[in-house]
């Protein structure tokens, strides 16, 4: 108590006491700051998510065996083509879509008793939509759905290889999420034979 009357005398004591408490209080906060958008922080993801090898060697694997199924060279479901006029900051939101309409519409349908390990990788990819659940889109949303649509309808049009296919590319949804939503360093990846 004594220590609280002197530094209310004295100016610099003052200034000591707001420095050393009420700062750090102020910075730890969880309150947005004033005009500072968190949906960039919404759309990320951490890296640790796809270290799992365990994880990686079962997509991969999934992958690796509707691959060589799948007989279709001339078309690509996930590629760099998605990106066509989306902005950078808008790419998780789009594989956040993506990943979403693989869960629902290929992995969670009659496919999943067709080839093993489409469980646990359903379940990992559905695990990061849920993470990226308050991830939102910035700017226009037409290109988004225009390429999302165009995606779906090429799907269609493949017929049952659709589903095929889109299990075939897995590896690159894997690397294009984790390209797309995490901060860290990208990877010489996202090659793969047309």
């Amino acid at each position: 108590m004594a220590y609280l009357q002197t530094l209310s005398k004295s100016f610099p004591g003052w200034v000591l006491f707001c420095c050393c408490c009420c700062l750090p209080l102020l910075l730890t906060s969880s309150l947005p700051l004033k005009g500072v958008s968190t949906a960039h922080h919404a759309c990320k993801l951490r890296k640790i998510n796809f270290q799992q090898a365990y994880i990686r060697n079962r997509t991969y694997t999934l992958a690796k065996m509707a691959s060589a199924s799948d007989k279709d060279t001339d078309n690509r479901l996930i590629g760099q083509h998605l990106y066509v006029n989306i902005k950078e900051n808008n790419r998780c939101y789009l594989m956040k879509r993506i990943v979403e309409i693989v869960v629902k519409d290929v992995l969670l349908t009659e496919v999943k008793n067709k080839y093993p390990y489409v469980e646990e990788v359903a379940q990992f990819l559905a695990s990061l939509t849920s993470e990226l659940s308050r991830c939102k889109f910035s700017g226009n949303k037409e290109h988004i759905e225009k390429n999302l649509e165009q995606m779906k309808n090429k799907m269609e049009q493949l017929g049952e290889n659709g589903k095929t296919k889109a299990i075939g590319e897995l590896d690159l949804l894997f690397d294009y999420t984790e390209n797309a939503c995490t901060d860290a360093p990208k990877k010489g990846g996202n090659k793969k034979k047309n």
